[in-house]
């Protein structure tokens, strides 16, 4: 009974305390392309993707009865760093749904236009950037004085505050209702209201350093595991600690514990049931304090990454291949600084094709015949085994109408139709492979499925083609499968080698694309195709992380364009549309959003790409 009333308490005393408009609400998934897309059209960084902001703190008057509830004592504002862009993960600030969306915008806007580089105070940077933004857009002015109307109706009347809090209001509703009238904010002994129109004052930082944390082999990293992902993608401050020693004895009094973000060096063990409040929990605290037990868990680590025996591992060929890798942060190219080491199959036999997909397969010959080597009539040409009639008659009437057309052109010839062209498909064969795409079947097994199918369509067309698969363990050790070379038939030893492919490590990215940049170029062909089969973003051990990853990829695309290279993705990632624009533009990828139907697609995605 006590619970009962305490739960009806609590949700009577929070619904009175609160103060968003439910009904009114914006999410960012609403919102996210928008904002994103407007972001970027302003000047933002396109490499920056949009994520959901933490909730912090800001020790702000409120009211008594929000003191009562403990509750709006934490606020999502937004903020940028060198990754990403930072939004609320929803809106409902305003009684209108429009004005909530509006504020989506307007934040994407100001932090297209924050560079990072102001040297000047919170208070007076973000109505610099608020005059400049309205300055070079003007069409951006009714939508701030709408927000800045509406934002000021919810601000504390400053009669009722004290002299230097009421002071430090009046200066910050003069911003609002004027950026830049005012540039200097009155000191207070408590913090402002927050201001929902301006960027954070404090952005969190995600990590001490600013860099990604690498993952300890055997610790998590792509291999995704099997416990349950967290649905709210936010971004939490962190800092790494020691691990505590001891069994874990618990030797506090819950008395004594006053707030979530208290730390006490306790070891909790490790318990792979689902605790229904730890994301709650999370989500309250400031900041999350990380520790390394060097004990995987065997439910959720599915992956050895140690390195196989030389006797059980695929056959290295030659002694690796040097290639650079761009630093985006020092924005240099830095020379040979990766290791690709070709690799052949070590157990491979000869292969039929596997007898599910033979059916598949004879439908997708019969539609890629059409693509064989045809005769066809060539018109206009100066000699031919046939007169062109239709070139015939408009020189005749040309010449009853008193014109001299040309003599020439007047004959078609009957010429084969060749496909002049090479491709190579490069298939991302990391560790997140191993995951299940269903109760039969892995994201490797669909992915050789669709290898299969592939080579069949396109042996049966004529094309030269050619078919790797790659992985790495860290820069040193980029590993780049042979399956099928250009020099090489299609037959049953190249359905061995795609019979034998397994999940292996990480996906350093970048590298395997100069490496297929380099094999392709080498083709004799006036039209070259890259065809990248992948399951997910680069990583790797090392920084290859995140933002650096990224821009390596992309930078790696940019290359193989200038080569005359066609790049194109073919993804089973249903988050790649917050990364892939950036890395190969649009209209130059493709997502699968059922990872079985990929090997039926991925010919037809050939066909339309080269037809």
């Amino acid at each position: 009974m006590e619970e009962w009333i305490g739960k009806y308490w609590h949700r009577l005393i929070s619904g009175m305390a609160g103060t968003e408009y439910r009904d009114a609400a914006v999410t960012l998934e609403e919102m996210r392309d928008s904002a994103g897309i407007l972001f970027r059209a302003l000047g933002g960084d396109g490499g920056l993707q949009v994520s959901a902001a933490s909730a912090t703190a800001h020790s702000a008057r409120r009211p008594w009865l929000q003191r009562l509830a403990h509750s709006q004592e934490r606020v999502e504002l937004a903020w940028r760093d060198n990754a990403r862009l930072y939004l609320p993960a929803s809106v409902g600030l305003f009684p209108q749904r429009s004005l909530n969306r509006d504020l989506y915008l307007w934040l994407a806007a100001l932090a297209a236009a924050d560079q990072g580089d102001s040297a000047l105070p919170w208070f007076a940077h973000n109505q610099r950037l608020i005059v400049d933004l309205l300055q070079n857009h003007p069409g951006l002015r009714s939508r701030y004085r709408r927000l800045a109307a509406a934002q000021l109706a919810l601000r504390p009347d400053p009669g009722t505050l004290p002299a230097d809090e009421a002071a430090q209001e009046r200066a910050i509703q003069s911003a609002l209702a004027q950026p830049g009238s005012v540039m200097h904010c009155p000191p207070a002994r408590r913090p402002a209201q927050p201001v929902y129109l301006w960027l954070h004052p404090t952005a969190p930082s995600v990590s001490p350093d600013g860099a990604a944390q690498d993952v300890a082999p055997g610790h998590g990293g792509e291999g995704g595991g099997a416990g349950e992902e967290c649905q709210q993608p936010r971004r939490h401050r962190a800092e790494r600690t020691e691990m505590p020693k001891g069994e874990g004895l618990l030797a506090i009094r819950w008395e004594n514990i006053f707030s979530w973000a208290e730390y006490s060096k306790v070891d909790r063990g490790t318990d792979d049931d689902a605790n229904d409040q730890a994301e709650s929990a999370a989500n309250d605290m400031d900041k999350l304090s990380i520790a390394r037990d060097q004990q995987p868990v065997a439910s959720r680590i599915r992956f050895d990454l140690d390195l196989p025996a030389a006797g059980y591992d695929d056959l290295p060929v030659g002694e690796g291949i040097t290639l650079p890798e761009w630093d985006y942060r020092k924005q240099i190219m830095r020379p040979d600084h990766c290791r690709i080491i070709p690799m052949v199959a070590r157990d491979c036999v000869e292969q039929a094709l596997p007898e599910h997909l033979r059916l598949p397969a004879r439908r997708l010959c019969r539609q890629f015949e059409v693509l064989t080597q045809t005769r066809r009539w060539v018109p206009g040409m100066t000699s031919g085994c046939d007169i062109d009639l239709d070139a015939y008659v408009l020189q005749a009437a040309e010449r009853w109408h008193g014109g001299r057309p040309p003599a020439e052109g007047l004959y078609r010839d009957l010429r084969v139709n060749t496909r002049d062209l090479a491709c190579l498909l490069l298939a991302d064969l990391s560790l997140s492979t191993d995951a299940s795409v269903n109760d039969h079947a892995r994201v490797i097994d669909v992915i050789r499925d669709g290898l299969y199918l592939f080579a069949e369509a396109l042996a049966v067309s004529g094309d030269r083609f050619a078919m790797h698969g790659f992985s790495s363990r860290n820069r040193e050790h980029v590993r780049f499968h042979t399956l099928k070379s250009f020099d090489e038939d299609y037959g049953a030893w190249v359905r061995g080698r795609i019979q034998a492919i397994k999940p292996g490590y990480y996906t350093r990215m970048g590298a395997a694309v100069r490496q297929a940049t380099r094999l392709l170029a080498a083709q004799p062909a006036t039209k070259q195709v890259l065809l990248l089969l992948t399951d997910g973003k680069p990583n790797d051990l090392d920084i290859y992380e995140g933002r650096y990853g990224a821009e390596d990829t992309r930078r790696a695309i940019i290359e193989a364009r200038q080569q005359g290279i066609i790049p194109f993705c073919v993804t089973i990632d249903k988050q790649a549309g917050d990364y892939l624009p950036h890395l190969f533009g649009q209209g130059s990828y493709v997502v699968i959003r059922t990872p079985t139907d990929l090997p039926q697609q991925l010919p037809i995605l050939y066909a339309r790409l080269t037809g």
